[in-house]
């Protein structure tokens, strides 16, 4: 039986002889509760599923997984924006790495008013935060934004309304300033042929097929509406939007996709300005 006084060996840091490094290795699908910054209420408390990882130099064994749970605790309640560079730092330092990476996926709630009655309710959209530092910290803020979506060639071909679906819009970007999860919902609603709500009354129903019926979208739409909107916006640096639609009269769904970088348009001062100050609550 080993004394107490012992030293134990840290067998993940013995050597390995097969040269391989390892791009990321950590923990996944930690469930965690977090901060987000909210627009009319300013913050909003919420439970998210975290994965860390690091890289790994060929000749360790293996990472210290305990590491990253004591830094994830040493955040507790603190978990948010303005800390992310702050974690990251510290899983550099603690797990002895050139690059770290963190993911934080989360619902997150908006009050939204049917467009008729008034009647309000909450809105759940899945967001996610992206970022890792080697040696610049990179953020990107995902949105998954759900809208209806009215099929223009249906609509064309039938002599009695048209097929719709509920569609995703899945949303990435980069920015050079604070933005906000609203305004961006706000945005991308816009794309769809009708945006989604989690409460409508008979009036309010009436309203939305109808405005879906005089918006209709394919996947195609929904993306080139996306991209026009995002290319717009200076404090966009880099976007990705996705669109999903999920049909109501075919097995398969249609999809779409735009990838943008803008930074090659900015200037080399305003790119050296975000590397230098990342977005922050």
């Amino acid at each position: 039986m080993r004394s107490r006084d012992q030293k134990m060996r840290d067998v993940q840091k013995s050597h390995d002889t097969r040269k391989i490094a390892i791009n990321k290795v950590g923990v996944k699908d930690i469930s965690y509760p977090i901060v987000v910054m909210d627009k009319y209420r300013s913050l909003q408390h919420t439970v998210a599923r975290v994965n860390m990882f690091v890289d790994l130099p060929h000749h360790f064994k293996g990472t210290h997984m305990s590491r990253f749970i004591e830094i994830l605790n040493r955040y507790r309640e603190k978990i948010a924006l303005d800390n992310m560079e702050i974690i990251l730092k510290g899983m550099k330092e603690k797990l002895e790495a050139d690059n770290a990476h963190l993911e934080i996926e989360f619902p997150y709630f908006i009050e939204k008013k049917a467009p008729v009655s008034g009647a309000e309710s909450l809105m759940e959209y899945t967001c996610e935060f992206i970022a890792s530092l080697s040696t610049e910290f990179d953020f990107i803020l995902g949105i998954k934004i759900p809208v209806t979506s009215l099929c223009p060639c249906s609509k064309e071909l039938s002599r009695y309304g048209a097929h719709n679906q509920r569609s995703i819009i899945t949303l990435k970007v980069r920015y050079l300033e604070f933005v906000w999860i609203e305004d961006l919902v706000e945005l991308i609603e816009e794309c769809g042929s009708s945006p989604v709500y989690s409460l409508l009354k008979r009036e309010d129903e009436k309203f939305v097929t109808e405005q879906a019926y005089e918006n209709p979208r394919f996947v195609e739409d929904i993306v080139r509406e996306a991209t026009l909107k995002l290319s717009g916006m200076d404090n966009i640096t880099w976007f990705s939007v996705e669109v999903e639609n999920f049909e109501s009269i075919h097995k398969h769904s249609a999809y779409a996709a735009i990838e943008r970088d803008k930074r090659g348009a900015l200037s080399a001062g305003t790119v050296d300005n975000h590397v230098q100050n990342p977005p922050t609550c």
